[in-house]
């Protein structure tokens, strides 16, 4: 493979060099590079041969024993060695007139101070900036054939729920970006795609709570900003990663990059196939005048086996020194097979068994997102003056096709008439985006933008009946629809940021029109109007302030305003149909939400042994998005009162919070990682003249210990644990749960064996009481089973301990610091 790699870049510099070289005859440069700080070779280092000019001639690559033999014309040239992780060397004005030998070159580990404070553990690496907080996740061992969605569970302020709710500081309206953009990777604001991504393919997560006015508006909790990975090192580098797991799972991805002075071509493939048991519980008691009162008890199990492929290819083309295009296209594409079995029993007011039946909904899912994207860069100097430009097009496709089978099975033996249900949903979404950012002077910045976010969801529902068991499949006119949700936003921002001595600040204005609208075709209850066409223009101030006490000690202040609008699915007025009596119904009168949120930090280090982070929020949002139980009123055929959950707007909710985050090195092979963040959230009104308002108080924490046995061999384990919390109606007991790992470097640290375990005790259940005036439902949810992992990574032309986060700026980052 070496060898291969070897020729392939090879060939690649050859190429560019018999359009420079000249007839002339060609002579040799040889020589060697090495680590300064041991005198280790560094093998693939690359090098570069450039001409008094600057611009390339040749080039090539170190073999493994850190030796290179470069062919050139005659004449004087400039050397250039670079390796991952470490300071470039340059060896000027070199006279190469016959064959030569250049001195031995060391290169030094960089450790370049960055702007902005960078906290390392070998759990993660922390870099804390004006507006937000970036974790590079890649050396936690836990993530080993993870997903994307498993791997922001390890992210400090971050919480991902049984069912792979994600939320931030305790609020689930999270705004999840790729890159610094809505994509279809995230599956335009869903979070199921997230399952499919590999944790493999994150370099790092940038956690916005106090976003500037460069991004969107949406998310009242705040913004995710998913980084994915991609070199910016000169020459071909890569890694490939396998992890087989139980229950059953097993994949491999594949992360290669190919940079030369002119052009960056990069890729991250993976497939991988799992299957996911889980299991639910629910026993509702109904209480009314009726002379029958029931007690319905519902278990469900879940059997999913998903298979899951992407890739992400692109290439950047450097037109000159300072602009360049990037291009890149993304493909998910999944197919799941599930099968839920809900066995209900019915009992009479007396406790005894009045029937059972059991529900079986068999339900296959073909998922399919393609995504370009197109992305050009200005950089007209290099203190900071630039324009940028982005196009994205992403399509996300969906056809569920969905067998529901019943069978009675007491007092007698009875198969019912069973439902088929197919729905396609087609989305597409476009994305404009032009940022430019104008230094003025040493430390002031100007900076204006403007972004248009078009969205069009339409989702296709068929539902078929029998009259008659094993009869004909005959259309549900009162179910049947075609419903389409679009989302049309533009956007305009500017923002100044300026730095007085310790003192800095970034202030911003955004403005956003918002337009939601939703049609229904083919609704056979026509006497209900649900369409709707609203729009929502507004303004979005933000600030965010620092103070410098010293170096390693400073307090940051952060306000902004947000709006959480409601998604497709939660406006969709069509009901679930994987139970009967438990039912999911969306609300076409649901509005946007706005929020005003502040946020108060402290950051304090002692050395390199100890960094505490704090910092106190509020937030008080209007017409605040909550799900509510009801009983809707009508029965199943059997009598069985239907509860129906559905998202409603409240008056008020009040959240004020607490976090603290430490960052502990006692020994040199000990780290220890630990987060703890409390909140209190006050929400007010009501519906359907029931009041709806609660006071709650809640917290969760988090701890991460990584233990060196050897600079080969480490152990991890991270304990999370979830307070409890209530509604209105609902109270949900505490979680907590374990996942441990175990790490061996192999084949000379290009390679490494891990072995990791989620949820060790298999502990991680949602466990919640729900009381309302006419029923008490009891409910305990395991999305997933406990999974022990098995992986095996094998890095080229790159190590371990050398890997380190990009500073790339066109890579979604976001705001400079001042």
């Amino acid at each position: 493979m070496k060898k291969f790699l070897t020729l392939l870049l090879g060939f690649t510099f050859t190429f560019i060099q018999a359009q420079e070289r000249s007839q002339a005859s060609e002579v040799k440069i040889m020589g060697k590079v090495v680590e300064a700080s041991n005198g280790r070779s560094l093998e693939y280092s690359t090098i570069v041969v450039l001409n008094p000019e600057g611009k390339v001639i040749t080039g090539g690559i170190a073999d493994i024993d850190g030796n290179y033999s470069i062919l050139v014309a005659p004449g004087t040239y400039d050397v250039k060695f670079e390796f991952i992780g470490f300071k470039t060397k340059t060896l000027k004005n070199q006279n190469i007139l016959k064959d030569t030998t250049l001195p031995t070159v060391k290169l030094e580990i960089d450790s370049e101070s960055l702007d902005e404070v960078v906290v390392t553990a070998k759990t993660t690496e922390v870099q804390i900036r004006l507006d937000k907080k970036v974790y590079n996740i890649g050396k936690d061992l836990t993530t080993g054939g993870a997903t994307v969605g498993d791997a922001l569970g390890n992210v400090p302020s971050v919480t991902v729920d049984a069912d792979g709710a994600i939320a931030l500081r305790g609020n689930g309206n999270v705004r999840i970006l790729i890159n610094g953009r809505p994509s279809a990777i995230a599956g335009f604001g869903s979070t199921d795609a997230l399952q499919s991504l590999p944790a493999d393919a994150i370099e790092r997560v940038e956690v916005i709570t106090s976003p500037s006015a460069r991004y969107d508006a949406e998310g009242t909790a705040g913004i995710l900003n998913i980084i994915l990975k991609r070199e910016k090192t000169l020459g071909f580098n890569g890694s490939v990663q396998t992890f087989v797991r139980y229950p059953w799972g097993a994949g491999v991805t594949g992360n290669v990059n190919l940079r030369t002075e002119k052009f960056n071509i990069f890729n991250t493939t993976s497939y991988n196939r799992r299957t996911s048991p889980g299991q639910a519980f629910f026993r509702n008691q109904f209480f009314s005048n009726q002379v029958v009162n029931p007690t319905v008890i519902e278990n469900r199990d879940f059997d999913r086996s998903d298979i899951g492929f992407n890739t992400n290819i692109g290439a950047e083309y450097f037109i000159n020194d300072k602009s360049s295009i990037t291009g890149s296209f993304f493909i998910s594409n999944g197919k799941d097979d599930d099968e839920t079995i809900n066995n209900t029993d019915e009992f009479d007011p007396n406790d005894d068994l009045a029937f059972n039946r059991i529900r079986t909904e068999y339900e296959t899912e073909d998922d399919n997102n393609y995504q370009f994207s197109l992305n050009y860069i200005n950089r007209f100097n290099d203190s900071g003056h630039q324009l940028t430009a982005d196009l994205q097009y992403g399509v996300d496709d969906q056809e569920e096709t969905a067998l529901i089978d019943e069978l009675n099975t007491f007092p007698s033996e009875e198969i019912l008439p069973s439902e088929l249900i197919r729905t396609i949903e087609d989305g597409n979404e476009f994305l404009a985006q032009v940022d430019y950012v104008y230094p003025i002077g040493e430390n002031a910045q100007f900076e204006a933008g403007y972004r248009g976010n078009f969205e069009t969801t339409t989702t296709d529902f068929l539902v078929t009946e029998q009259a008659t068991a094993g009869g004909e499949f005959i259309t549900n006119e009162d179910l049947t629809n075609i419903f389409t949700y679009k989302e049309d936003i533009n956007a305009l921002y500017t923002q100044y940021g300026n730095k007085f001595g310790k003192f800095s600040f970034l202030a911003g204005l955004r403005f956003e029109h918002t337009r939601l609208a939703g049609t229904v075709e083919g609704d056979g209850n026509n006497d209900v109007v649900i369409d709707f066409d609203n729009s929502y223009p507004g303004l979005f101030p933000t600030l965010n302030l620092n103070y410098e006490i010293n170096d390693s000690e400073n307090f940051t202040f952060g306000y902004n305003r947000r709006i959480n609008r409601p998604r497709g699915r939660s406006v969709n007025p069509f009901p679930s149909r994987s139970s009967e009596a438990n039912i999911f119904q969306g609300n076409p009168s649901l509005n946007p939400a706005f929020a005003n949120a502040f946020d108060l930090g402290y950051l304090k280090r002692w050395g390199k042994t100890l960094t505490f982070t704090t910092s106190v929020y509020y937030q008080y949002e209007t017409d605040a998005f909550e799900r509510i139980q009801e009983d809707t009123g009508e029965e199943t055929p059997n009598g069985i009162p239907i509860i129906r959950t559905i998202p409603i707007n409240l008056s008020t909710n009040e959240r004020i919070g607490f976090e603290a985050g430490l960052l502990y090195n006692p020994l040199k092979w000990l780290q220890i990682n630990g987060s703890f963040n409390f909140f209190q959230f006050n929400t007010k009104g009501a519906f359907n003249g029931i009041d709806y308002g609660t006071k709650n108080t809640s917290y969760f924490s988090r701890l991460s210990a990584k233990v060196d046995f050897t600079k080969d061999f480490q152990f991890q384990t991270n304990a999370i644990y979830r307070g409890p919390r209530n509604n209105a109606q609902t109270e949900t007991k505490s979680i907590l749960f374990l996942n441990m790992a175990l790490s061996k470097d192999v084949l000379k640290g290009n390679g490494t064996i891990a072995l990791n375990v989620r949820d060790v005790f298999n502990s991680r259940k949602r466990i919640s009481l729900t009381e309302a005036e006419t029923f008490r439902s009891d409910s305990e949810f395991q999305f997933r089973v406990r999974t022990i992992n098995a992986s095996f990574v094998y890095r080229f032309n790159q190590k371990k301990e050398r890997q380190k986060g990009s500073r790339d700026d066109n890579d979604g980052g976001g705001d400079d610091d001042f």
